[in-house]
């Protein structure tokens, strides 16, 4: 019997010098890849850098109509949203093939699938109706572009994203520090063409105080519900200083729903340890030392008088209840054409200036039903919830408490409803700061493996 002799194909695939042919173009491969990802990183550094230092305020500030009339179709499109969408892009052909790409994307994101779809039907009703629609490129296509894009990336690459959104928030908040002692504001603060005077609330490179004041909010919540996000020796004194800035940018509900999260938190921890819970000995030393601290901090920082403005804000809100409730009496004066379709925009202002809403509807849904109405308000809220569930499952279990934040201030404020970047904002924090490290470790296994394809053509296994 004579030995059985192999493929002859499989002989010329193994064959050493046909593996050398194809060396030079395995390696050429991996440089462009290598050039593609950190394309990518670049234009997500670009990105965040945007989305922490380009407000709407900013924009106007450098002669760009963002939010105000005239300019171009290029101008009423934010720059991170150009960054991540070619962000996006790069992603797609990395691999060589743009629609696998794209459908890889989408497998690992059905839900999200659904907010695109919701997307998609606001759009064309809008442009059906001759209505501005660069508002929802922002606010709503924006933030599910941005997880694709995070989702790809590596462990490494999430890093200096993250240590760039580190230095961002501090740079805001050192910057409304010294707005808020000085009396000097950086930027002028504008609602689409109205320049705001005589405001005390800090606003930093972020736009708005309320805008601020909510983001700082969820960064400090964000180091209590994830302490290892920071090394420990410098954990406790930024997040104390997040923390007294709250003060300068002056955000009622930001202020009133962190200090819920940690009592909650406190409380919870308490609780454990009062039905058996164990402490350490150098952990009670520490906590000590800790509330030592803060009690003199807070007694330091009640004698500069930063504390003076704040319980100002709670004692004279300056009609901004009386506002809220003339919001909910605004729905009264539409039609039900307007209520299904949503109103002119026109209308719109015109009977925000008749009830005093001079600077927007404080409620996103309310919002949303006047802008879109009630059918593309409940498709848009299913779509945004079906996003969130996708968020969920790849973010950290302290997401929670960023939920609850947003909640609030979407209730509160006119917050997402308006054309800003404020959501984008919030996904960025949850993406690279609360990511699930057992979906981030097998997600890097996954990239670290050979192609299919190259291993049946080499017999690699």
């Amino acid at each position: 019997m004579f030995p059985q002799q192999a493929p002859a194909r499989a002989v010329a695939l193994h064959h050493p010098a046909r593996l050398r042919a194809h060396r030079p173009v395995s390696d050429t491969s991996a440089t462009v890849a290598g050039l593609i990802d950190a394309a990518i990183v670049g234009l997500m550094l670009l990105a965040i850098i945007a989305l922490l230092g380009l407000s709407s305020s900013m924009l106007t500030n450098l002669k760009v109509h963002y939010v105000t009339s005239g300019g171009i179709f290029l101008e009423k499109v934010h720059v991170a949203s150009y960054c991540v969408f070619l962000a996006f892009a790069l992603c797609l052909i990395r691999h060589g093939n743009p629609i696998n790409g794209l459908l890889s994307s989408l497998a690992g994101a059905r839900l999200t699938f659904v907010l695109f779809l919701c997307w998609i039907a606001l759009f064309f009703q809008i442009v059906v109706l001759k209505r501005p629609f660069t508002t929802i490129i922002d606010s709503f296509l924006l933030p599910p572009m941005i997880c694709l894009v995070v989702w790809q990336l590596t462990a490494s690459q999430r890093r200096v994203l993250a240590l760039a959104f580190h230095a961002g928030i501090l740079l805001n908040v050192v910057l409304g520090y010294y707005e808020y002692f000085s009396g000097n504001r950086l930027i002028p603060l504008t609602v689409g063409d109205i320049v705001v005077y005589g405001e005390w609330r800090s606003a930093a490179l972020l736009g708005h105080p309320l805008t601020a004041s909510g983001l700082i909010a969820a960064y400090v919540m964000t180091l209590v519900v994830r302490p290892a996000i920071l090394p420990s020796a410098i954990r406790l004194p930024v997040t104390a200083f997040c923390f007294v800035s709250l003060m300068a940018f002056g955000g009622r509900t930001a202020l009133i729903t962190t200090l819920f999260v940690i009592g909650a938190l406190l409380g919870w921890k308490s609780l454990r340890l009062a039905f058996g819970g164990r402490i350490s000995l150098l952990g009670i030393i520490v906590a000590m030392c800790i509330v030592s601290l803060l009690a003199g901090a807070v007694a330091i920082a009640f004698d500069s008088g930063i504390f003076d403005k704040m319980l100002m804000r709670f004692s004279s809100d300056k009609g901004s209840a009386l506002a809220r409730f003339a919001t909910l009496h605004l729905l009264s004066y539409l039609d039900w054409t307007e209520l299904i379709l949503g109103a002119d925009p026109n209308r719109i202002t015109a009977l925000q200036s008749q009830l005093g809403l001079n600077y927007g509807i404080e409620n996103f849904w309310i919002s949303c039903v006047t802008q879109f109405g009630l059918v593309h308000t409940a498709l848009l809220t299913i779509g945004l919830l079906c996003f969130f569930i996708d968020l969920t499952r790849r973010s950290d279990r302290g997401v929670w408490a960023i939920y609850l934040l947003m909640l609030m201030i979407a209730a509160s404020s006119v917050s997402f409803s308006s054309k800003n970047i404020q959501l984008a904002q919030f996904v960025v924090l949850i993406t690279l700061l609360l990511p699930k490290e057992r979906q981030a470790e097998r997600h890097q296994i996954q990239r670290s493996r050979v192609s299919p394809r190259f291993a049946a053509a080499y017999g690699v296994r």
